[in-house]
């Protein structure tokens, strides 16, 4: 926080100038003034981190902040006074840095928060006033001024919208929306002002979701660095054997003293968080959000990468390519039926029905007891006629006598709908792959994901055709929510298949997502509740960011080791250089100093590709 940020700062600052003023004393022929100046300035540091190191060991932790305590009150102990004072900017300074390295590492995170919306402006009976953005509901017109974020989901319901959608998706270039598309909610209006009508409140709306999973990403730490802070609490009795080891031998305390202050503080602790915030805040600028540094380690370890095939690998917008109906039934009253169903589901597959049925001014009507199987189909009751649309074996648990029909075919489905306990018909729709799918997989397999399915609910023949033009050899498909879930948790207990992201976009979804050791959320439109299941989520429509988001872990994973072996070398080689005597105090605290600076440094290379 900038707060943190000033009084670290200022706190290092003020050490700073007391060393120099206890220096200029020395000059100035009065040393034991400028003794005075430098103890001083140890025993002022020594109260707040007594404080700290008391409130961390009624915590049961233990970490190198004890062994800066004891290397400060050996100091004033000993007479070495200045190198005290070096420990006490050591300390101060290492913080400031801590603070403004992070503070830099998650600038693109903070501006995600910052940029979300306070207040609407609701349009009613041409009258327009100024609204908390929680009042909102689904239905209501808002105006969306020229340079404001759009504050909840809607579609553009009057004149054309040119947004800016940098801050989600990284692509620089505006983008432009006619009357009817739709507009995510944290996008910029880059034009003229336009009229929204909001289709969620702004709890249930992207751009909520994301700010929900910032706040997470923030609070939420990796695996490495807990396990970092216990190493952290293994060096604190080996520091303290080896300074008595070298005070024994010698017979000079000055010599424990050294090792004791070269042993603070650890870059141990700083470096990990520092390389992982900078991963989380690298991915972000790449439209990739994700939950904390623990799912940033876990992308970096990854072996298995499982994909849903609908609205991941594919475009995600089929389109209705034919309708054969029964006898009894035209085709337009077959989509009418079968559209009136659909308008309360949020499957693509319903969408596209919707959308078409509109496209030719079919009118649609109110479904009643309506019962939706997510991923597989739903049933309802349109005009007095029980209508039941989805796959085969839906239409079959619902009792509808369906005959076997003939395979999709590449790149479509056969939605069946099924007219009071009859086969009514069959809409063929068809979904092709992403222009970027087969890159995206290469990049996977090249970004170190050695083990790559595809897993849908579409029927076997459709799932092998889209496999075979990505570059895809494991197929799971026919799959239910529930057998995605078991799916996941039967690889994961697979010896070397672990980690394992999930990537998907739907409600189907959720389950396997959240089970996964890495849920990432292709977050389109209606993608709200995987968005909160997930780990991971990718504000552009673009399926390569997946790999994108592996590669970033895996550098933020090995920056994070390096920076540890290389700064612990260092300090442990400084503790035996110091036990042996060719290390005094003061020069031992400025060669530490140095070392913080180094990994700090090299943790923040996570920032860049």
């Amino acid at each position: 926080m900038p707060g943190r940020d000033r009084v670290a700062q200022a706190l290092a600052a003020a050490t700073g100038l007391t060393i120099a003023a206890g220096g200029l004393l020395h000059l100035l022929g009065a040393p034991r003034a400028g003794d005075v100046v430098w103890a001083a300035t140890v025993a002022v540091m020594l109260v707040p981190l007594s404080t700290a190191v008391l409130r961390s060991l009624s915590r049961g932790d233990v970490g190198v902040d004890a062994i800066a305590l004891l290397a400060m009150a050996g100091c004033l102990a000993l007479g070495e006074v200045l190198a005290g004072a070096v420990v006490a900017l050591m300390l101060s300074g290492g913080n400031a840095l801590e603070e403004t390295a992070g503070r830099r590492a998650r600038r693109e995170l903070t501006a995600l928060l910052a940029r979300a919306p306070r207040i609407a402006h609701r349009r009613t009976d041409e009258v327009i006033t100024e609204v908390p953005v929680d009042a909102v509901t689904a239905g209501d017109v808002l105006v969306v001024r020229a340079g404001e974020v759009v504050p909840v989901d809607g579609l553009v319901a009057g004149g054309n919208a040119v947004l800016d959608e940098s801050a989600l998706t990284g692509e620089p270039l505006p983008v432009r929306r006619a009357t009817g598309a739709a507009v995510r909610s944290g996008v910029a209006n880059a034009g003229e002002a336009f009229d929204l009508r909001a289709t969620r409140a702004a709890s249930e709306s992207a751009y909520a979701a994301l700010v929900r999973l910032v706040r997470d990403a923030e609070a939420n730490h990796a695996p490495f660095v807990r396990i970092a802070d216990r190493y952290a609490a293994l060096l604190l009795p080996a520091t303290l054997a080896l300074a008595g080891v070298a005070w024994f031998l010698s017979g000079d305390p000055v010599r424990a003293l050294a090792v004791l202050v070269v042993a603070t503080p650890c870059p141990l602790i700083l470096a990990a968080p520092i390389a992982f915030v900078s991963g989380v805040s690298r991915a972000a600028r790449r439209g990739v959000v994700v939950k904390g540094a623990a799912a940033l380690e876990a992308l970096g370890r990854a072996r298995t990468v499982m994909l849903d095939k609908t609205g991941t690998l594919t475009l995600g917008a089929p389109a209705l390519e034919r309708i054969s109906p029964a006898d009894g039934v035209g085709p337009e009253e077959l989509l009418r039926l079968a559209a009136s169903v659909d308008q309360l589901s949020a499957h693509v597959m319903a969408e596209a029905l919707v959308h078409d049925a509109e496209r030719r001014g079919l009118r649609l009507s109110e479904p009643r007891d309506v019962l939706e199987r997510p991923g597989e189909g739903v049933e309802g009751t349109v005009q007095g006629r029980r209508i039941a649309v989805g796959s085969l074996g839906w239409l079959r648990e619902r009792g509808v006598d369906v005959p076997e029909g003939p395979p999709a075919g590449a790149g479509r489905a056969h939605v069946l709908v099924g007219l009071d306990g009859a086969l009514g018909g069959t809409i063929v729709m068809a979904d092709h792959p992403r222009p970027d799918a087969a890159i995206a997989v290469a990049g996977l397999r090249a970004a170190g994901a050695s083990r790559i399915a595809l897993v849908t609910g579409d029927d076997r023949a459709t799932a092998n055709e889209i496999a075979r033009g990505v570059g895809i050899e494991e197929v799971y498909a026919e799959c239910r929510p529930d057998d995605k879930l078991a799916l996941v948790r039967a690889i994961q207990r697979e010896p070397g298949s672990g980690p394992v992201v999930m990537v998907g976009d739907g409600v189907n979804d959720a389950p396997a997502l959240a089970a996964a050791d890495v849920g990432v959320a292709m977050a389109g439109l209606g993608a709200t509740v995987s968005t909160e299941t997930a780990d991971v989520v990718i504000t552009v429509d673009r399926i390569e960011r997946v790999a994108d988001a592996l590669r970033i872990g895996r550098r933020s994973l090995q920056i994070a080791r390096q920076s540890v072996v290389a700064g612990m070398g260092l300090s442990l080689a400084a503790m035996v250089a110091a036990a042996l005597g060719h290390l005094p105090p003061v020069a031992g605290a400025l060669l530490q100093e140095g070392i913080d600076v180094a990994v700090i440094l090299n943790a923040l290379r996570a920032l860049r590709g």
